[in-house]
């Protein structure tokens, strides 16, 4: 599954391509995948440019020149490619977005769990998705009042998205070895200096593997 740092990338690749560009359709093989019904998601995003890119854990927002948000999430297998000709279409093409430029944007996903629809805001949609403070964004006091009074492993709040947003398992496994601190600790007998270190090794972790674009399917 993509993490943060996968995503993260996905989201410089589209600024880097798509960011800017005025869609003129959307093509949809599966509506099973969309959050928001076709018809009023083909409504809301024709003739819209794409102004903005923001990310919230695995999460990625998009906003469009209407002040609304399109929302991406790669699911199991997601990705995202930019090109031009219909004949470059790559399999498992599930979405494809046309641009008045002529190129193409397509949402990949071999396993269909990766779901697009449209927000009010980002912030609406962080609440809505009860999610915690993005990975690369929380601080040390927040990532001690969320853990000091939890008697779970600190395993499995670093995989809860309430929590911290876009931690997944490999990145966890990372997070803690480089902690030296045991998954299956309680979280509130960490001490304070375990979570300092757990702290810079989660923006050390998050950091390397953005850097060196790391892949979740290499793990």
């Amino acid at each position: 599954m993509p993490e943060l740092p996968e995503v993260e990338t996905y989201r410089r690749y589209f600024n880097e391509t798509a960011l800017g560009q005025t869609i003129t359709d959307v093509q949809v093989e599966d509506q099973r995948q969309l959050t928001t019904d076709y018809d009023t998601l083909l409504k809301e995003l024709k003739g819209t440019q794409l102004i903005k890119t923001d990310r919230i854990g695995k999460h990625f927002l998009i906003t469009l020149s209407t002040g609304k948000i399109l929302v991406l999430h790669f699911g199991m297998t997601g990705d995202l490619a930019y090109y031009r000709n219909e004949e470059d279409t790559p399999r498992f093409a599930r979405i494809v977005f046309l641009f008045t430029n002529g190129f193409r944007l397509a949402f990949i996903d071999s396993r269909k769990f990766g779901r697009v629809g449209l927000a009010e805001s980002v912030e609406a949609y962080q609440q809505e998705k009860s999610l915690g403070p993005d990975a690369l964004d929380i601080s040390l006091t927040q990532l001690q009042t969320s853990l000091q009074k939890r008697k779970a492993p600190i395993k499995a709040l670093l995989l809860d998205q309430k929590i911290i947003a876009g931690i997944g398992n490999w990145i966890a496994d990372e997070v803690l070895y480089q902690a030296r601190i045991f998954p299956a600790k309680p979280a509130h007998l960490l001490a304070p200096s375990e979570i300092a270190h757990l702290h810079q090794a989660i923006l050390h972790v998050m950091d390397t593997a953005i850097a060196h674009e790391a892949n979740y399917g290499a793990f």
